[in-house]
């Protein structure tokens, strides 16, 4: 486990060279941006545990009210969460309040988004914070353009066209495979089971 704000602020501390260097307004804007968070778990740098960590505490027993020492651990799961921005699925581990958030932000984007900085206390989640932030300002400078109705009804009925043709092909595919040779072969089925009825109808008669 790691002091998570101390330290976050400490290394960045190192890269600029010192508090001299910072102005006042700055540093404010940083302990803002900075988990508030004293105490995180090692391997909640890996994922989404929204504030849920390891907790101390005493395990009284009934008879005699003896304590000892225990923890209690979050409940960790690794899930695949769909993620409408890079259109792709997102496996992290998370815990189960974390995907209580994420159903009712209505999904991963909207959580990140949503939630600020302070709040996002491990390195993954500060993470793909900033990366969808920046996609959704890249989404937003991009020239949206609109189809009128008859490019619209043109491109559906290549789309249909393009799946007869597709069909067409693995009809084919199957009549060659399996020795099928279609209509004609059934006409002449029917033409060969009538003739032998009329056969035996005569030599019923005779």
């Amino acid at each position: 486990m790691a002091f998570r704000g101390k330290e976050m602020m400490n290394k960045l501390m190192k890269k600029i060279g010192g508090e001299k260097n910072l102005a006042a307004r700055v540093k404010e804007e940083l302990k803002r941006c900075i988990p508030d968070r004293k105490v995180v778990m090692g391997r909640a740098q890996r994922g989404l545990f929204a504030g849920r960590h390891i907790r101390f505490g005493n395990q009284v027993s009934e008879d005699g009210g003896n304590k000892s020492r225990r923890s209690w651990k979050p409940n960790v799961q690794e899930k695949r969460l769909f993620s409408y921005v890079l259109d792709r699925h997102i496996r992290v581990k998370v815990t189960t309040h974390a995907l209580r958030c994420i159903d009712k932000a209505g999904g991963i984007d909207e959580y990140l988004l949503r939630t600020p900085y302070q709040k996002m206390d491990t390195e993954m989640g500060l993470f793909w914070k900033v990366k969808i932030e920046k996609l959704y300002q890249e989404l937003g400078q991009m020239e949206v353009v609109f189809f009128s109705p008859e490019d619209e009804t043109k491109f559906e009925q290549g789309f249909k066209d393009l799946k007869i043709a597709e069909r067409d092909v693995r009809r084919d595919a199957r009549r060659r495979i399996y020795g099928w040779s279609g209509p004609k072969q059934i006409e002449q089925g029917k033409i060969d089971d009538e003739e032998a009825d009329v056969h035996e109808q005569v030599a019923v008669n005779s």
